[in-house]
């Protein structure tokens, strides 16, 4: 008889949506077929009355949500890791099984994100559907970002992607992620059929948002693409910043602000280009990194 899989789950938080962190625990602590190591990383806080079975590892201050997760993976075990935000939840006691049952089918799978459902009944974000016609959300497709909220990937996979860009703090990390999947020779699949739930959100409620968006941006470009694909795409991404700010001029002063960083700073570590055989591999499925 085959051992059911094991699961090492990181859920990150700063301790400030005790009752959401305390729903998205139970849904892993109700899920069937599986072994789950879980670990709570409290970003600049101290974990407290938590499950009896759910360890916790403090962060003595907040670095970031990529550094964050990035920080629980070694304290936890499993051939699988799951990354999920204190306000997000899995749906169904199954769920885990049933993504695991796809990374056994699958030995070139490395990351499946789930379709995201608004806690309320609402329409969902489009920024949650991770491709560029978001169409019906239920429908499956390969991808090449990931909403980071609840993430599922292999674990050699992770460690060979070199994990989160840890030094992106807040913003695109989970585009990096991907791009680094998919250079390591494998698939990001985006599950339309598998669900978790989340409450509707604005990005905006974070204060820097804007100035980090657009410098991860210029340091995704930086980071990962050669010269001759990176300039177009933070070119792309600039134009379509001033077309949506048209009704928001306002937000084009912090937005360059970070624009600027990203290219006087130094991008957060070195360079890692994407193999050109990474990105035929992403133009084939519709996706190259320029747009």
């Amino acid at each position: 008889m085959r051992p059911d899989p094991h699961v090492g789950v990181v859920v990150l938080t700063q301790g400030r949506r005790p009752e959401t962190l305390a729903a998205a625990l139970e849904s892993v602590r109700v899920q069937e077929g599986v072994r789950t190591d879980v670990l709570v990383v409290g970003n600049g806080w101290t974990p407290t009355g938590l499950p009896e079975e759910v360890r916790a590892l403090a962060l003595p201050e907040n670095l970031g949500i990529p550094a964050g997760r990035n920080a629980g993976v070694p304290h936890v075990s499993g051939d699988l890791l799951l990354f999920l935000d204190d306000d997000a939840a899995l749906t169904g006691t199954g769920w885990l099984a049933g993504v695991a049952a796809r990374f056994a089918a699958d030995p070139g799978l490395g990351l499946v994100q789930p379709r995201v459902d608004a806690d309320d009944g609402g329409p969902a974000p489009r920024r949650w559907t991770p491709r560029l016609r978001v169409g019906d959300p239920r429908q499956p497709s390969p991808a090449f970002s990931v909403w980071e909220g609840a993430v599922v990937v292999r674990r050699s996979v992770f460690d060979a992607t070199g994990g989160w860009p840890a030094p992106f703090f807040y913003a695109h990390e989970g585009i990096e992620l991907a791009w680094r999947v998919w250079d390591a020779g494998s698939t990001v699949w985006y599950a339309g059929d598998v669900a978790v739930s989340h409450p509707r959100t604005s990005q905006t409620r974070h204060a820097q948002y804007l100035r980090l968006n657009a410098r991860n941006r210029v340091w995704l470009a930086r980071r990962n693409l050669p010269w001759v694909l990176g300039v177009p795409y933070v070119a792309s991404w600039t134009v379509l910043q001033v077309v949506r700010s048209v009704r928001a001029p306002a937000t084009l002063r912090p937005w360059f602000a970070g624009w600027w960083e990203g290219w006087r700073s130094p991008a957060g570590g070195g360079r890692r280009p994407l193999r050109w055989g990474t990105v035929v591999r992403m133009a084939r499925h519709g996706r190259p990194p320029v747009i």
